[in-house]
């Protein structure tokens, strides 16, 4: 059971998330928080050492959400073929992403890139253990007898990934999700090429 002051945390770092996924974290500023949650400049600061540790924990947040909603989506596949593809699929709305902005990984990745050490460095763990997850996925399709053992765990996965990511950013910016969706019915298509 969460305190008053948890709940009044964590509606602050949930209604701040958008804020940050739309605006990043050079662009949102603490007036900005204070009007979407309606709090004073008193119980934000009691809350959050400065706008830094705001900053960080709002990042922590909508990285885990993300990474949750991911696995969740995942998790629904009763294959190795399934899980890929519901991975895939998490991705086929890049206009109508369920944080607005866009994927909060792709976003705070881009612009942690040289600024924020710290955020870049859970960022990179994030992507990483995607990376992984990815690989181990199609590694057990190729020892369940899914997946030729032609296929490249560690090479696929970075595709797969970087190709989703890549494109949800390029379709945002073209207002469309029309190359989203063909991208993913042609990663789709390589994968079933290994099927045993």
């Amino acid at each position: 059971m969460f305190t008053k002051a948890e709940k009044t945390k964590q509606f602050i770092l949930e209604t701040a998330i958008p804020l940050y996924n739309v605006k990043g974290i050079a662009g949102v500023s603490i007036d900005d928080v204070l009007n979407a949650t309606k709090l004073t400049k008193g119980c934000l600061y009691g809350h959050f050492q400065s706008k830094e540790d705001l900053s960080e924990q709002v990042i922590d947040l909508a990285l885990k959400k993300t990474v949750d909603k991911i696995h969740l989506a995942v998790a629904g596949g009763k294959t190795a073929k399934a899980k890929v593809f519901a991975f895939l699929d998490f991705y086929k709305d890049p206009i109508q992403t369920y944080v607005p902005g866009g994927c909060p990984i792709f976003n705070t990745a881009t612009e942690v890139d040289d600024n924020h050490p710290v955020m870049k460095e859970k960022v990179a763990a994030v992507i990483k253990a995607g990376q992984q997850e990815m690989t181990k996925l199609l590694e057990e399709g190729i020892q369940n007898g899914e997946f030729s053992n032609k296929l490249n765990p560690p090479v696929l996965a970075f595709k797969l990934v970087a190709a989703v990511e890549g494109g949800l950013i390029m379709c945002r910016i073209m207002d469309t999700v029309k190359p989203m969706h063909a991208l993913i019915k042609s990663l789709k298509s390589e994968l079933e090429q290994y099927i045993s």
